[in-house]
């Protein structure tokens, strides 16, 4: 727990160098917890595609063709803006 300066006997810089403090801080828990959170997916989907998403060869026609298509359609928009490629390329 972090103890807030009293802005009546603080220096104004000093209150700015903790208001900026504080919010580093705070999007740095936000950056942790959101990249928890794609973690958490990655590895949902890491496990579904180890698993053939769930699909037994004879079960697999081109509906489930489509699907996967859908998926990587989707997954190759996130690879794209996060590695600066395709229509992200610089």
């Amino acid at each position: 727990m972090t103890t807030r300066l009293n802005p009546i006997t603080t220096p104004r810089h000093q209150l700015r160098a903790d208001k900026a403090r504080r919010n580093k801080e705070a999007a740095l828990n936000a950056f942790i917890g959101k990249k928890a959170e794609i973690d958490e997916m990655l590895a949902r989907l890491q496990a579904l595609s180890d698993d053939h998403f769930e699909t037994h060869p004879d079960e697999v026609g081109w509906a489930m063709v489509g699907t996967l298509e859908h998926y990587a359609s989707v997954l190759k928009r996130i690879t794209d803006s996060a590695f600066g490629e395709g229509e992200h390329a610089e």
